[in-house]
Protein backbone atom coordinates (compact mmCIF):
# COMPACT_ATOMS: atom_id res chain seq x y z
CA UNK A 1 0.00 0.00 0.00
CA UNK A 2 0.84 3.21 -1.03
CA UNK A 3 1.58 6.27 1.74
CA UNK A 4 -1.43 8.62 1.65
CA UNK A 5 0.80 11.35 -0.88
CA UNK A 6 3.13 8.75 -2.17
CA UNK A 7 3.17 8.17 -5.99
CA UNK A 8 3.79 4.81 -7.61
CA UNK A 9 7.09 4.40 -9.25
CA UNK A 10 7.15 3.84 -12.86
CA UNK A 11 9.77 2.14 -14.85
CA UNK A 12 8.94 3.48 -18.07
CA UNK A 13 6.02 5.08 -20.12
CA UNK A 14 4.16 1.43 -20.79
CA UNK A 15 4.10 0.60 -17.11
CA UNK A 16 2.45 3.94 -16.25
CA UNK A 17 -0.19 3.95 -19.33
CA UNK A 18 -1.66 0.61 -18.10
CA UNK A 19 -2.11 1.77 -14.47
CA UNK A 20 -3.65 5.58 -15.27
CA UNK A 21 -7.45 5.84 -14.52
CA UNK A 22 -7.50 7.54 -18.20
CA UNK A 23 -6.53 4.34 -19.85
CA UNK A 24 -9.90 2.28 -19.61
CA UNK A 25 -9.07 0.19 -22.67
CA UNK A 26 -5.32 -1.24 -23.75
CA UNK A 27 -6.02 -0.70 -27.53
CA UNK A 28 -6.76 2.49 -29.36
CA UNK A 29 -9.77 0.81 -31.07
CA UNK A 30 -11.89 -2.10 -29.85
CA UNK A 31 -14.80 -3.67 -32.31
CA UNK A 32 -17.53 -4.91 -29.99
CA UNK A 33 -19.91 -8.09 -31.13
CA UNK A 34 -22.87 -5.97 -32.04
CA UNK A 35 -24.30 -5.86 -35.85
CA UNK A 36 -27.04 -3.85 -36.46
CA UNK A 37 -29.29 -3.63 -39.28
CA UNK A 38 -28.01 -0.65 -41.37
CA UNK A 39 -31.24 -0.60 -43.96
CA UNK A 40 -33.28 0.39 -41.04
CA UNK A 41 -30.73 2.92 -39.76
CA UNK A 42 -31.01 4.78 -42.54
CA UNK A 43 -34.65 4.41 -43.04
CA UNK A 44 -35.33 6.15 -39.97
CA UNK A 45 -32.06 8.43 -40.45
CA UNK A 46 -33.34 9.65 -43.39
CA UNK A 47 -37.02 10.72 -41.47
CA UNK A 48 -35.18 13.41 -39.97
CA UNK A 49 -34.75 16.75 -42.07
CA UNK A 50 -32.37 19.11 -42.13
CA UNK A 51 -34.28 21.71 -39.39
CA UNK A 52 -33.47 18.86 -37.15
CA UNK A 53 -29.81 19.11 -37.22
CA UNK A 54 -27.28 21.50 -34.84
CA UNK A 55 -24.37 23.01 -35.02
CA UNK A 56 -21.42 21.22 -33.55
CA UNK A 57 -20.56 23.00 -30.16
CA UNK A 58 -16.80 23.93 -31.01
CA UNK A 59 -18.42 24.93 -34.55
CA UNK A 60 -16.25 22.52 -36.43
CA UNK A 61 -16.72 23.12 -39.92
CA UNK A 62 -18.63 19.79 -41.66
CA UNK A 63 -19.58 19.20 -38.47
CA UNK A 64 -23.04 18.93 -37.21
CA UNK A 65 -25.11 16.98 -34.64
CA UNK A 66 -28.77 15.62 -33.61
CA UNK A 67 -29.58 14.67 -30.16
CA UNK A 68 -31.17 11.62 -29.33
CA UNK A 69 -30.35 11.70 -25.40
CA UNK A 70 -29.86 14.93 -23.54
CA UNK A 71 -30.15 17.07 -20.81
CA UNK A 72 -33.70 17.06 -19.88
CA UNK A 73 -34.41 16.15 -23.72
CA UNK A 74 -34.03 19.23 -25.47
CA UNK A 75 -31.92 20.72 -27.74
CA UNK A 76 -28.38 21.33 -25.94
CA UNK A 77 -25.23 19.88 -26.31
CA UNK A 78 -25.02 19.70 -22.17
CA UNK A 79 -22.89 16.95 -20.18
CA UNK A 80 -24.51 17.77 -16.74
CA UNK A 81 -27.99 17.30 -15.10
CA UNK A 82 -30.54 15.02 -16.28
CA UNK A 83 -30.48 13.01 -19.40
CA UNK A 84 -33.37 11.80 -21.54
CA UNK A 85 -34.87 11.16 -24.73
CA UNK A 86 -35.45 13.53 -26.54
CA UNK A 87 -38.65 14.02 -29.14
CA UNK A 88 -36.27 13.04 -32.38
CA UNK A 89 -36.10 9.41 -30.56
CA UNK A 90 -39.17 9.14 -29.34
CA UNK A 91 -40.04 8.45 -33.31
CA UNK A 92 -37.56 5.99 -33.85
CA UNK A 93 -38.13 2.34 -32.91
CA UNK A 94 -34.65 0.82 -34.05
CA UNK A 95 -32.83 3.44 -33.13
CA UNK A 96 -33.76 2.97 -29.40
CA UNK A 97 -33.23 -0.91 -30.06
CA UNK A 98 -30.17 -0.26 -30.76
CA UNK A 99 -29.18 1.69 -27.94
CA UNK A 100 -30.90 -0.42 -25.20
CA UNK A 101 -28.53 -3.45 -26.86
CA UNK A 102 -25.81 -2.62 -25.29
CA UNK A 103 -27.93 -2.75 -21.38
CA UNK A 104 -26.14 0.44 -20.05
CA UNK A 105 -27.25 3.51 -18.92
CA UNK A 106 -26.70 6.18 -21.01
CA UNK A 107 -24.95 9.56 -21.24
CA UNK A 108 -25.34 12.35 -23.71
CA UNK A 109 -25.81 10.59 -26.96
CA UNK A 110 -26.35 11.77 -30.66
CA UNK A 111 -26.29 11.21 -34.31
CA UNK A 112 -22.91 12.77 -35.51
CA UNK A 113 -22.35 13.82 -39.21
CA UNK A 114 -19.52 14.80 -40.69
CA UNK A 115 -19.76 16.22 -44.35
CA UNK A 116 -17.88 14.98 -47.79
CA UNK A 117 -14.51 16.68 -47.29
CA UNK A 118 -14.62 17.43 -43.84
CA UNK A 119 -12.93 16.13 -41.29
CA UNK A 120 -12.91 16.15 -37.16
CA UNK A 121 -9.07 17.95 -36.01
CA UNK A 122 -7.15 15.65 -33.53
CA UNK A 123 -7.90 16.56 -29.62
CA UNK A 124 -7.71 14.89 -26.46
CA UNK A 125 -11.07 14.26 -24.44
CA UNK A 126 -10.25 15.31 -20.95
CA UNK A 127 -13.13 16.88 -19.08
CA UNK A 128 -15.11 15.88 -16.67
CA UNK A 129 -17.34 13.64 -18.57
CA UNK A 130 -14.89 11.85 -20.18
CA UNK A 131 -12.49 11.07 -17.28
CA UNK A 132 -15.25 8.08 -16.44
CA UNK A 133 -17.20 7.62 -19.83
CA UNK A 134 -16.42 5.66 -23.38
CA UNK A 135 -18.23 6.91 -26.62
CA UNK A 136 -19.53 3.86 -28.68
CA UNK A 137 -19.54 4.65 -32.60
CA UNK A 138 -22.04 3.27 -34.56
CA UNK A 139 -21.66 3.95 -38.39
CA UNK A 140 -24.63 4.25 -40.31
CA UNK A 141 -23.53 6.11 -43.58
CA UNK A 142 -19.55 6.30 -44.46
CA UNK A 143 -17.69 5.05 -47.21
CA UNK A 144 -14.31 3.91 -47.64
CA UNK A 145 -12.39 6.78 -47.80
CA UNK A 146 -13.45 7.56 -43.82
CA UNK A 147 -10.76 7.21 -41.30
CA UNK A 148 -10.71 7.36 -37.96
CA UNK A 149 -7.42 7.69 -36.47
CA UNK A 150 -6.21 7.21 -32.51
CA UNK A 151 -2.72 7.31 -31.28
CA UNK A 152 -0.68 5.44 -34.02
CA UNK A 153 -3.46 3.50 -35.08
CA UNK A 154 -6.39 4.25 -37.78
CA UNK A 155 -9.38 2.32 -39.02
CA UNK A 156 -12.15 2.58 -41.00
CA UNK A 157 -15.47 1.66 -38.99
CA UNK A 158 -17.81 -0.12 -41.27
CA UNK A 159 -21.65 0.39 -41.42
CA UNK A 160 -23.61 -1.50 -38.71
CA UNK A 161 -20.26 -2.09 -36.99
CA UNK A 162 -19.51 -1.29 -33.20
CA UNK A 163 -16.57 0.70 -32.06
CA UNK A 164 -15.57 2.34 -28.80
CA UNK A 165 -11.50 4.32 -29.00
CA UNK A 166 -9.22 5.48 -26.46
CA UNK A 167 -10.68 8.95 -26.15
CA UNK A 168 -7.42 10.00 -23.74
CA UNK A 169 -4.66 9.56 -26.95
CA UNK A 170 -4.86 12.18 -29.52
CA UNK A 171 -7.89 11.63 -32.47
CA UNK A 172 -8.88 12.53 -35.55
CA UNK A 173 -11.47 11.84 -38.30
CA UNK A 174 -11.22 12.39 -41.77
CA UNK A 175 -14.03 12.43 -44.53
CA UNK A 176 -11.94 12.46 -47.72
CA UNK A 177 -15.23 10.74 -49.72
CA UNK A 178 -17.98 12.28 -51.81
CA UNK A 179 -20.59 11.35 -49.13
CA UNK A 180 -21.41 12.53 -45.64
CA UNK A 181 -20.54 10.07 -42.94
CA UNK A 182 -23.09 9.47 -40.16
CA UNK A 183 -22.52 7.82 -37.00
CA UNK A 184 -24.73 6.71 -34.09
CA UNK A 185 -22.20 7.76 -30.84
CA UNK A 186 -23.59 6.83 -27.06
CA UNK A 187 -21.69 8.23 -24.66
CA UNK A 188 -21.77 5.29 -21.16
CA UNK A 189 -19.49 4.72 -17.89
CA UNK A 190 -19.99 1.18 -18.62
CA UNK A 191 -21.31 -1.66 -15.80
CA UNK A 192 -18.80 -4.60 -14.64
CA UNK A 193 -20.73 -6.63 -17.61
CA UNK A 194 -19.60 -4.48 -20.64
CA UNK A 195 -16.12 -3.75 -19.30
CA UNK A 196 -15.89 -7.66 -18.69
CA UNK A 197 -16.57 -7.44 -22.34
CA UNK A 198 -14.23 -5.09 -23.69
CA UNK A 199 -11.52 -6.59 -21.67
CA UNK A 200 -12.33 -10.17 -22.91
CA UNK A 201 -12.39 -8.73 -26.46
CA UNK A 202 -8.75 -7.58 -25.73
CA UNK A 203 -7.70 -10.57 -24.68
CA UNK A 204 -8.14 -12.55 -27.77
CA UNK A 205 -6.87 -10.05 -30.04
CA UNK A 206 -3.62 -10.76 -31.50
CA UNK A 207 -3.55 -8.24 -34.26
CA UNK A 208 -0.06 -6.32 -34.34
CA UNK A 209 -2.27 -3.35 -35.22
CA UNK A 210 -3.48 -1.52 -32.31
CA UNK A 211 -7.14 -2.34 -32.02
CA UNK A 212 -8.69 -5.50 -31.00
CA UNK A 213 -11.84 -7.11 -32.47
CA UNK A 214 -14.25 -9.71 -31.79
CA UNK A 215 -14.63 -12.84 -33.53
CA UNK A 216 -18.31 -12.99 -32.05
CA UNK A 217 -21.25 -11.52 -33.76
CA UNK A 218 -24.10 -10.56 -32.12
CA UNK A 219 -26.71 -9.77 -34.12
CA UNK A 220 -28.99 -7.21 -33.10
CA UNK A 221 -32.16 -7.30 -35.49
CA UNK A 222 -35.03 -5.22 -35.92
CA UNK A 223 -37.90 -5.74 -34.43
CA UNK A 224 -41.12 -3.73 -35.57
CA UNK A 225 -43.25 -4.41 -32.31
CA UNK A 226 -40.12 -4.25 -29.96
CA UNK A 227 -40.58 -2.17 -27.21
CA UNK A 228 -37.42 -1.16 -25.29
CA UNK A 229 -37.29 0.97 -22.14
CA UNK A 230 -33.97 3.28 -22.02
CA UNK A 231 -32.18 3.67 -18.67
CA UNK A 232 -30.30 7.04 -19.04
CA UNK A 233 -27.82 9.30 -16.58
CA UNK A 234 -29.81 11.07 -13.52
CA UNK A 235 -27.27 12.16 -11.14
CA UNK A 236 -23.95 12.70 -13.44
CA UNK A 237 -22.25 15.92 -11.23
CA UNK A 238 -22.96 16.32 -7.45
CA UNK A 239 -23.82 20.16 -6.19
CA UNK A 240 -20.42 19.87 -4.38
CA UNK A 241 -17.98 17.28 -5.34
CA UNK A 242 -17.31 14.87 -2.50
CA UNK A 243 -13.81 14.98 -1.15
CA UNK A 244 -12.95 11.66 -1.91
CA UNK A 245 -13.76 11.84 -5.77
CA UNK A 246 -11.70 15.43 -5.64
CA UNK A 247 -8.53 13.62 -3.80
CA UNK A 248 -8.64 10.87 -6.47
CA UNK A 249 -9.25 12.90 -9.92
CA UNK A 250 -6.00 15.28 -8.22
CA UNK A 251 -4.04 12.20 -7.65
CA UNK A 252 -4.67 10.76 -10.72
CA UNK A 253 -3.53 13.96 -12.79
CA UNK A 254 -0.47 14.21 -10.49
CA UNK A 255 0.52 11.05 -11.18
CA UNK A 256 0.49 11.68 -14.92
CA UNK A 257 2.50 14.53 -15.26
CA UNK A 258 4.96 13.58 -12.43
CA UNK A 259 5.87 10.75 -14.76
CA UNK A 260 6.29 13.14 -17.48
CA UNK A 261 10.34 13.52 -17.87
CA UNK A 262 10.00 16.56 -19.95
CA UNK A 263 8.13 18.61 -16.78
CA UNK A 264 10.56 20.85 -14.72
CA UNK A 265 10.90 19.08 -11.61
CA UNK A 266 10.33 22.46 -9.74
CA UNK A 267 7.52 23.29 -11.47
CA UNK A 268 5.87 19.72 -10.48
CA UNK A 269 6.58 20.14 -7.01
CA UNK A 270 4.58 23.57 -7.12
CA UNK A 271 1.74 22.05 -8.82
CA UNK A 272 1.31 18.95 -6.31
CA UNK A 273 1.16 21.20 -3.19
CA UNK A 274 -1.43 24.06 -5.24
CA UNK A 275 -3.40 20.47 -5.77
CA UNK A 276 -2.49 18.80 -2.64
CA UNK A 277 -3.96 22.46 -0.62
CA UNK A 278 -7.13 22.45 -2.43
CA UNK A 279 -7.88 18.65 -1.54
CA UNK A 280 -6.68 19.34 1.86
CA UNK A 281 -8.71 22.45 2.47
CA UNK A 282 -11.91 21.04 0.59
CA UNK A 283 -11.79 18.11 2.86
CA UNK A 284 -12.17 20.71 5.51
CA UNK A 285 -14.78 22.90 4.11
CA UNK A 286 -17.34 19.20 2.98
CA UNK A 287 -16.58 18.65 6.58
CA UNK A 288 -18.28 21.99 8.31
CA UNK A 289 -21.09 22.13 4.94
CA UNK A 290 -21.50 19.39 2.88
CA UNK A 291 -23.88 20.86 -0.04
CA UNK A 292 -25.40 23.68 2.60
CA UNK A 293 -25.74 26.78 1.08
CA UNK A 294 -23.49 28.60 3.81
CA UNK A 295 -20.54 26.84 2.87
CA UNK A 296 -20.87 27.65 -1.37
CA UNK A 297 -18.57 31.39 -1.10
CA UNK A 298 -16.21 28.93 1.12
CA UNK A 299 -16.27 26.73 -2.11
CA UNK A 300 -15.73 29.42 -4.55
CA UNK A 301 -12.78 31.06 -2.61
CA UNK A 302 -10.91 27.59 -3.02
CA UNK A 303 -11.68 26.80 -6.62
CA UNK A 304 -10.55 31.06 -7.51
CA UNK A 305 -7.10 30.09 -4.99
CA UNK A 306 -6.56 27.63 -7.12
CA UNK A 307 -6.95 29.04 -10.97
CA UNK A 308 -5.20 32.05 -9.65
CA UNK A 309 -2.49 29.40 -8.54
CA UNK A 310 -1.80 28.31 -11.83
CA UNK A 311 0.90 29.62 -14.12
CA UNK A 312 -0.34 31.83 -16.47
CA UNK A 313 1.41 29.68 -19.72
CA UNK A 314 -0.94 26.55 -20.39
CA UNK A 315 1.69 24.28 -21.07
CA UNK A 316 3.99 25.28 -18.26
CA UNK A 317 3.12 21.37 -17.43
CA UNK A 318 2.52 19.05 -20.20
CA UNK A 319 1.19 14.52 -19.39
CA UNK A 320 2.28 12.01 -20.26
CA UNK A 321 1.50 9.98 -23.40
CA UNK A 322 0.20 12.73 -24.98
CA UNK A 323 2.02 16.07 -24.07
CA UNK A 324 -1.10 18.02 -23.74
CA UNK A 325 -1.33 21.03 -21.50
CA UNK A 326 -2.22 20.63 -17.74
CA UNK A 327 -3.83 23.99 -17.13
CA UNK A 328 -6.77 23.48 -18.98
CA UNK A 329 -7.34 20.14 -17.65
CA UNK A 330 -7.03 21.33 -13.98
CA UNK A 331 -9.81 24.16 -15.10
CA UNK A 332 -12.43 21.41 -16.62
CA UNK A 333 -11.95 17.97 -15.52
CA UNK A 334 -11.88 19.54 -11.46
CA UNK A 335 -12.13 23.56 -11.02
CA UNK A 336 -15.36 23.87 -13.36
CA UNK A 337 -16.74 20.22 -12.02
CA UNK A 338 -16.26 20.69 -8.23
CA UNK A 339 -18.74 23.21 -7.48
CA UNK A 340 -22.64 22.86 -9.26
CA UNK A 341 -25.17 24.41 -7.39
CA UNK A 342 -27.92 24.51 -10.08
CA UNK A 343 -27.80 20.22 -8.98
CA UNK A 344 -29.14 20.72 -5.47
CA UNK A 345 -32.82 20.62 -6.35
CA UNK A 346 -32.47 17.59 -8.30
CA UNK A 347 -30.04 15.81 -5.02
CA UNK A 348 -32.36 16.78 -2.42
CA UNK A 349 -35.78 16.38 -3.94
CA UNK A 350 -37.84 13.56 -3.32
CA UNK A 351 -38.14 10.67 -6.04
CA UNK A 352 -41.58 9.21 -5.90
Amino acid sequence: MFARWELPKYTDLNHYLKFSKDMRVKNSFVRLPHRFDVNQLVKELNSFDEQCWMEHPSKMEGNSALPLVSYIGERNHKFEGHMRPTDYLATTSYMKQVMASFGEVLSRSRLMRLASGAEVSEHVDFNYHWHSRVRIHVPIKTNPDVTFHCGEARVHMAAGEAWLFDSWRRHRVINAGREDRVHLVIDLAGSSRFWNLVRKIEQMNTSEDDFAQTTDEMEISYLEDKQCELRTEKFNVAPVMAPGELEALITDLIENFSSQPLNDKHLVEEYKAVLYDLANDWREAWHLYGYEQEGWPRYKELLNRTAGSLRKNPRALITSGNEIGINPIIMQRILNAALNIDQLPEFTKKHN
